[in-house]
């Protein structure tokens, strides 16, 4: 009960004495912040899927960028670009539904980053796992400037394509009938969700970002509604997962990426609750 008996200690001091853990907050806001913007659409859109094959599909670029000594950024945009296009591609041509498309590219690019760390020699594994769950806790500048770019980007965006967004979600060809391109919109979503996967990695892991990017959003839905406050509402809740799963990992030595994802989807659960229980209550005072 530290945390209520002896507040200062237990919610200032970790990041008033320590530089990483500053750094690590920071990373976290920035990726909070990131995630619920791009996985707001996703959840609407019910691309979750489509984002999990994602989240995976950057393995084997991380992972043969790390065995060759190439940049892990690099090769995670590389193999997200290429899960990018092969969805692309297959929502377009292939007569199969788009779910059993993602999911032969997600099993193909999962299986080809256990081959790329099977033939691997066994050393890398311990360094590869920091991909694979994050370290949030030893994020640099570097780190830092990757997700800001990022994090600029994707508003931009956001903004630019606001509406075409906003109405794809509901109706395509209403979309597509106003003169929306919803192709190049849906290319543009892929596109952020990709940037978002490989700007997050550092901080959650490939593992992990999928928590990130749904988590928060959909429990942002289940108690909002307008576009606007899913996104706000859904950072808040990313934010205050950083917060305190960055503390108890620090006060109780927890894998401080896992904590935070963990937090997220105990939001989600929450806000499962009070959805259940405010229809509840409207019904039982009528």
């Amino acid at each position: 009960m530290n945390f209520i008996t002896n507040p200062v200690t237990w919610w200032v001091d970790p990041f008033a004495d320590y530089e990483f853990m500053r750094n690590a907050l920071l990373a976290g806001l920035l990726t909070a912040v990131l995630c619920a913007l791009v996985g707001t659409w996703v959840v609407l859109r019910g691309m979750t899927f489509l984002g999990d094959a994602l989240a995976h599909g950057v393995l084997p670029g991380i992972a043969l960028a790390f065995v060759v000594g190439w940049s892990t950024t690099l090769g995670a945009f590389v193999a997200a670009g290429a899960m990018v296009a092969g969805v692309y591609l297959m929502q377009a041509r292939s007569p199969l539904p788009v779910d059993t498309s993602i999911g032969v590219l997600f099993v193909g690019f999962l299986a080809l980053a256990v081959v790329i760390v099977s033939s691997s020699a066994v050393g890398y594994a311990g360094d590869l796992s920091r991909f694979l769950f994050g370290s949030v806790t030893g994020v640099d500048n570097g780190d830092l400037i990757r997700i800001s770019v990022a994090l600029v980007a994707v508003v931009i965006v956001s903004l630019i394509f606001y509406r075409a967004f906003l109405v794809m979600t509901f109706d395509e060809n209403l979309a597509r009938v106003l003169g929306l391109r919803p192709r190049l919109a849906n290319g543009v979503q892929l596109a952020m969700l990709a940037g978002a996967v490989v700007a997050s990695f550092e901080v959650v892991g490939g593992l992990l970002v999928f928590a990130y990017l749904v988590a928060p959003a959909a429990a942002a839905v289940m108690v909002v509604r307008r576009v606007p406050m899913i996104i706000f509402v859904a950072s808040v809740i990313g934010s205050l997962s950083v917060l305190v799963g960055l503390l108890l990992s620090y006060h109780n030595d927890l894998a401080a990426g896992a904590t935070m994802a963990l937090l997220t989807v105990v939001a989600y659960l929450l806000a499962s609750v009070v959805r259940m229980v405010m229809p509840a209550m409207g019904s039982g005072s009528r």
